[in-house]
């Protein structure tokens, strides 16, 4: 099969294409009809040769269409360059992350200048004390286009280090042990290995596998130097994943197996590792829950009779619902998203009005006490509190114009002490900046909530370029986090907004629910109304305003731009999730069957007439789309990269216009793109190379 060249002529004036016009020969894939019969229709797939992988001509087709991306983005390299640049001279390069201790040691991750990875040290002690290279992943990566770690877990007495490694981005991760005494590798090495954890006599290990479908499902013992690790459990039930984990004070070790609506936690104490897991609660249907422990309590996080979830204790040796006692009792209007327990704190972790809240509890004295943080919109989160006896509980606070700052806050007294927070270097001035949040009324008359960030001093005359960016899946909040690269596009008079719509987090967990299965399709109007509604403000005007997302966001962006492609100059979609009913129809491929109480499940009539009517895929139109940046990954093992190249393909013959459609494959890469920090700023230059481009902003 050979990959044939289309011409294509009379460029519009507006087409990223038409600055090189020698390279307006996009590559057209061939047809090769493939026919599935479903609910008495019969569904054609021209492009379902595109998911072999081995074959060349599969390859071929992805290797040229990097080549006509490259092509047509040549006049934006010195653009690229700039921006790169700019992104490196923010950067402080060399960098040290604030250390935290653990048992007798104190680590922390640092960075130098020129190295794509991170380099994993600790002290013994004290921080003046000689340093230990734990794992200098930049030494490990050599001889690999990508390297990412998984698991970083280290003993109770700190002499051994469990970790894993993906080499290829599919999230294909080995386990490997290591003696930190003499920084010897042990001989054992455990494949598919998904989450791990020690048992206290610092020899036995507990970790979970994943199946061919990459579903966690078995939990299996590991004796350091044996040679047959005993399965403990298998979960059976396609819907479920497992994982394991420990309780803050090590003295549980915990198995949750679950969905996306439905858990189930099962116990073992960590110095009994010999022992058998009991059970807590038995998995009951829409009952989620997880739990930790403390001074011979179990702390539970329940949504039972709570929708937005309460906090419960139970003594470890009656956990039947009827001893539960209630901690926090459960609030319409705010979502608890978690707890951390210490011997004599516990911080609980909620979400009201789309904003993070944190509160403490004095166990001794039963007082409360909030943390209070400055701005009217940001991003708060507890960061590692790895020491259960302790009066500090460290959290990371940022927001569009803060840098990222990590903050010890002290439990008995209330106060804050800044650690660190981000330096960005160049004279970052944030008073030049401006953050609000506004909000958009919805088709249904819900109003959803608009983040933004631009430089001060811009005029809401509807001249502004703006860049809109969604998400809206899995009850996921589109947090307000800080970001070096986005200077370059507030520098240049960017608008960067953020629709907090419903299918996500943001405002509880009914914002989630009416935003998945059948009623999905409120996470596109909610979306089309931010953006009308940006207009009509005049932040922007349709001639300025370019749409992000990416993964099921990516599914948000191909659906918007069929209902309404005449609302947006530019396009971005990153891994997107765009061919789901083909996608959903193949229970072989990961996470498939678990993604039926997200979406639906195709085989079902009414399901499949639903997600008929938004797959990205299957509703490209003979119509005039703006430009388009589809980015993908090879080895993405969470969106397959032929969904995106079946779109490109599918969409490049059906559109009416001259637009630029620009797919980017990155050929040694997973889910998350490059691996290496230097890779990841490139491209992320590419990408904001061609929305400026495309919304006339050149410099």
């Amino acid at each position: 099969m050979k990959i044939t060249l289309l011409a294509f002529v009379a460029l519009t004036t507006t087409s990223i294409a038409q600055l090189n016009p020698a390279a307006a020969m996009p590559p057209v894939a061939k047809k090769i009809p493939k026919t599935t019969n479903l609910h008495g229709e019969v569904l054609a797939d021209n492009y379902y040769w595109l998911r072999e992988k081995t074959n060349a001509d599969v390859i071929g087709y992805l290797e040229a269409e990097n080549k006509y991306t490259e092509a047509v983005m040549k006049p934006t390299e010195k653009l690229q360059e700039t921006i790169y640049n700019e992104i490196l001279k923010r950067t402080k390069q060399t960098d040290l992350s604030v250390p935290y201790k653990l048992g007798e040691y104190w680590y922390y991750t640092r960075t130098e200048e020129g190295k794509q990875y991170g380099i994993y040290c600790r002290k013994k002690s004290s921080l003046e004390a000689p340093e230990q290279v734990v794992l200098e992943l930049n030494e490990l990566a050599k001889g690999h286009k990508f390297l990412g770690l998984g698991l970083y877990q280290v003993s109770n007495d700190g002499n051994l280090l469990a970790y894993s490694l993906d080499t290829t981005g599919f999230r294909q991760y080995q386990l490997h042990f290591k003696n930190l005494q003499n920084n010897v590798l042990f001989p054992d090495s455990i494949g598919q290995v998904n989450s791990a954890v020690w048992a206290s006599d610092n020899k036995t290990l507990f970790y979970a596998k994943e199946d061919h479908a990459k579903r966690p499902y078995r939990l299996y013992r590991h004796v350091l130097g044996g040679k047959n690790d005993e399965m403990l459990y298998e979960e059976k039930d396609e819907l479920y994943r497992i994982g394991v984990f420990r309780s803050n004070d090590k003295k549980f070790i915990f198995l949750a197996s679950g969905s996306s609506i439905t858990s189930e936690v099962r116990y073992l104490p960590s110095d009994q590792p010999a022992g058998v897991f009991k059970m807590f609660l038995e998995r009951e249907a829409n009952h989620e829950y997880d739990i930790d422990h403390r001074e011979g309590l179990f702390y539970v996080r329940t949504n039972k009779n709570a929708k937005n979830f309460r906090l419960v204790t139970t003594s470890v040796d009656r956990p039947e619902q009827s001893s539960w006692k209630e901690v926090v009792a459960p609030r319409s209007d705010v979502k608890i998203e978690g707890f951390d327990l210490f011997r004599n704190h516990a911080v609980v972790t909620e979400r009201g009005k789309g904003l993070i809240q944190i509160r403490v509890m004095d166990f001794l004295s039963g007082k409360w006490q909030s943390v209070d943080f400055p701005e009217p919109v940001y991003s708060a989160f507890p960061a590692n509190n790895p020491e259960y006896d302790t009066r500090l509980f460290r959290f990371n606070y940022q927001s569009f114009i803060t840098p990222n700052s990590v903050f010890d806050y002290d439990m008995g007294t209330g106060k804050r002490t800044l650690l660190k927070e981000t330096e960005v270097l160049g004279g970052y001035d944030r008073t030049q900046y401006m953050s609000e949040r506004i909000y958009a009324r919805a088709s249904d008359g819900t109003m959803v909530p608009i983040s933004l960030v631009y430089k001060k001093g811009i005029k809401k005359d509807g001249a502004n370029p703006l860049l809109l960016y969604g998400y809206g899946s899995y009850g996921a909040s589109s947090n307000v986090t800080f970001s070096i690269p986005r200077l370059s596009l507030l520098q240049r008079g960017v608008v960067y907004a953020v629709g907090h719509i419903r299918g996500g987090g943001d405002l509880g967990e009914q914002w989630r629910d009416d935003g998945k299965l059948m009623k999905k399709k409120n996470t596109f109007s909610d979306f089309i109304a931010c953006a009308e509604h940006l207009v009509k403000e005049k932040y922007t005007s349709k001639e300025r305003l370019a749409i992000q997302g990416g993964s099921a966001g990516g599914l948000l962006i191909g659906a918007v731009l069929n209902m309404r492609p005449d609302l947006f100059k530019a396009a971005h979609t990153a891994v997107p999730f765009v061919d789901v009913i083909n996608t959903m129809l193949d229970e072989s491929l990961p996470l498939t069957v678990g993604e039926f109480l997200e979406w639906g499940n195709p085989k079902n009539k009414d399901e499949y007439t639903y997600m008929r009517t938004y797959s990205p895929y299957e509703n490209i139109a003979a119509t005039v789309y703006p430009d388009i940046l589809i980015t993908t990954s090879l080895n993405d093992s969470q969106v397959m990269y032929w969904e995106p190249a079946k779109y490109t393909a599918q969409m490049r013959v059906t559109k009416t216009d001259r637009n630029a459609l620009l797919l980017k494959c990155n050929m040694g890469a997973g889910h998350g793109g490059a691996s290496g920090r230097y890779d990841a700023f490139k491209e992320t230059a590419f990408i904001y190379s061609f929305l400026l481009n495309s919304l006339g902003v050149e410099k």
